[in-house]
């Protein structure tokens, strides 16, 4: 026959055992999440590189972007209010949720610094042409970037030549045309100059 103090023991065993599982499940249920958000993510990462960390400037590093500017860009490329070959037609099937997914999942990955060697006196010409446009403005100093506003600092330098040059030229317009007014009296030079800048920061 079991005695008071052992029935006790047995009881609050069980009851331990029933807490432990509903803690377990908090974080089990946080570790499906991202672990869903890793897999969507995978195809993203054979042209945006390993955790959006991109090694070509034909793409963008994703990696520490904003998660508001990531998801706005996804919606934007399902809308048609932003156009590319490749990335329109990944978009078309997403979700709102699959879009923060992967908005929050690449905001939560650590940028790595870009193989790029910066031209010392573009670098120097590109941060006067940054104050002088006032860039930080927008995407705060050093150009962390905030809210739907993105982080460029870091970025491939190739492919902030070509987004600075479509905006410029008229051919990137899905942001209420703020950037196409701020690029618009840009020489190539200026450019190049800013993108050395942009591409050198961390």
């Amino acid at each position: 026959m079991m005695t008071r103090a052992k029935r006790v023991r047995v009881w609050l065993v069980y009851a331990l055992w029933i807490v432990a599982c509903l803690l377990l499940s908090l974080p089990s249920s946080s570790r499906a999440k991202a672990q869903t958000a890793a897999t969507k993510a995978a195809l993203c990462t054979s042209c945006h590189g390993l955790g959006g960390n991109s090694t070509t400037g034909e793409y963008p590093s994703l990696a520490g972007q904003t998660a508001r500017y990531l998801y706005f860009q996804l919606r934007d490329f399902k809308a048609g209010r932003r156009s590319d070959p490749r990335m329109s037609p990944m978009a078309a099937n997403l979700t709102p949720g699959d879009m923060h997914d992967l908005a929050d999942y690449f905001a939560a990955q650590k940028p790595i610094a870009a193989d790029f060697k910066a031209d010392p006196v573009k670098v120097e010409a590109g941060r006067k042409k940054s104050e002088e446009s006032l860039c930080t403005t927008c995407h705060r100093v050093g150009f962390s970037g905030q809210n739907e506003i993105p982080r460029v600092a870091g970025q491939q330098y190739p492919y902030i030549v070509k987004q600075l040059r479509d905006f410029r030229d008229g051919k990137r317009t899905h942001d209420a045309g703020n950037m196409p007014s701020a690029s618009k009296n840009l020489t190539d030079a200026d450019i190049e100059n800013l993108a050395n800048y942009i591409a050198n920061l961390q």
